[in-house]
């Protein structure tokens, strides 16, 4: 990190020239500040259990209610809505802010004055600054100890600088209610309150007396979750084999499934060719037995109609006989007509019982029941 600038001729000075191509904002490596339900930014993060990070509106229109959308654990909390802020994430989002309005064309605006443009970025303040603004922040606020950066080298630098410098300038505040936004940087941890106090506080605390030094305190903190990370990372590969093994078994019943499925529309064309084949033939004998029916019921038609011709035929002959036959006529042709109207007596029609069945269909009936 730069030195704090001291006022005077620094504070006047044309800022330094920013390089031809500064580097580029950095979007895709800061996707994971990020809700993880809809993507967007959020001031309100929240933080679950399963260390999965949502916004409220994600947490509220996800269903079901009380559970992680992403990994579908349990939220604790009856509203569904967990106490925990990703504060992290939620200040990388302002850090990120920040940047890119120092990455702005026109550059920041003076947070005090609101006119002029910014040459300064305050990270104790959190505010850009004029130079006339920086000087009474020097000297009239009496905040020279704030590390203070031309806003010129801020935006050479990329995004990730920005944050670990940002990072390191950033203080404790004692937490003690009386000292409530009065700024008192905390230097002090109490383990039996858990909490970080300033030197005041720690000075007329009676009953604690095991103070730690706060920043060794944070230290202490991120290796035990470094320690515990690594923990997991060995317990991972476990969880890993688990998963391999669990995908190559949806892999295996997939690839059951698919060859089921194949063998099952095989089958069927199998059986639908076959069917097929089956209805053709049994058409093609509906069809025959149609034809010989039809064939069977014209000849026998014809054959009745032949007698009803014939009976006709001799009732037509008597009657004409009757009336103007002579004797010799009645005499030669009698025996003749007698016979054949003894034949047309002794022929009778069928009974209903033996009367043929055109088109018998027993077989084809027969052949579906069989399917």
């Amino acid at each position: 990190a730069a030195a704090p600038m001291e006022s005077g001729a620094g504070v006047g000075t044309p800022p330094c020239s920013p390089p031809s191509h500064p580097p580029a904002m950095e979007a895709d490596d800061f996707q994971f500040v990020l809700c993880e339900g809809c993507r967007q930014e959020s001031p309100d993060l929240k933080l679950l259990t399963c260390l999965h990070t949502l916004c409220l509106n994600c947490l509220s229109e996800k269903k079901p209610v009380g559970q992680c959308p992403v990994c579908q654990t349990a939220i604790p909390q009856a509203s569904g809505i967990p106490d925990m802020d990703n504060l992290l994430y939620k200040n990388l989002q302002a850090k990120l802010s920040i940047y890119k309005k120092i990455r702005d064309d026109g550059g920041p605006s003076c947070s005090r004055c609101r006119k002029e443009t910014a040459t300064v970025w305050c990270s104790e303040c959190e505010e850009f600054l004029c130079s006339k603004c920086f000087e009474d922040h020097q000297w009239f606020f009496k905040k020279r100890s704030h590390e203070a950066r031309r806003v010129e080298e801020l935006r050479a630098e990329s995004a990730h600088r920005f944050l670990e410098d940002s990072r390191k300038s950033c203080n404790l505040f004692c937490s003690s209610p009386g000292h409530a936004n009065q700024g008192h940087i905390s230097s002090i941890y109490c383990p039996t309150c858990e909490k970080a106090m300033c030197c005041s506080c720690a000075l007329l605390d009676s009953q604690h007396t095991s103070f730690r030094d706060i920043r060794a305190e944070s230290r202490r903190r991120q290796e035990e979750l470094s320690a515990m990370t690594r923990e997991l990372k060995r317990n991972r590969s476990g969880f890993e084999a688990a998963y391999a093994e669990l995908q190559d078994e949806a892999a295996r019943l997939e690839r059951a499934q698919r060859e089921m499925r194949e063998l099952i529309e095989q089958r069927v064309e199998q059986l639908v060719r076959w069917i097929r084949r089956e209805q053709e033939e049994l058409l093609g004998l509906v069809e025959a037995r149609q034809e010989q029916g039809r064939q069977e019921l014209a000849r026998e038609l014809r054959r009745v109609e032949g007698v009803l011709q014939r009976m006709e035929a001799g009732e037509r002959l008597v009657e004409k006989m009757n009336l103007y036959g002579t004797e010799q006529e009645v005499m030669d042709m009698q025996p003749f007509i007698k016979d054949s109207l003894q034949e047309l007596r002794r022929l009778q029609p069928a009974a209903a019982g033996e009367r043929l069945q055109p088109g018998d269909l027993a077989e084809c009936r027969a052949r579906l029941q069989a399917l």
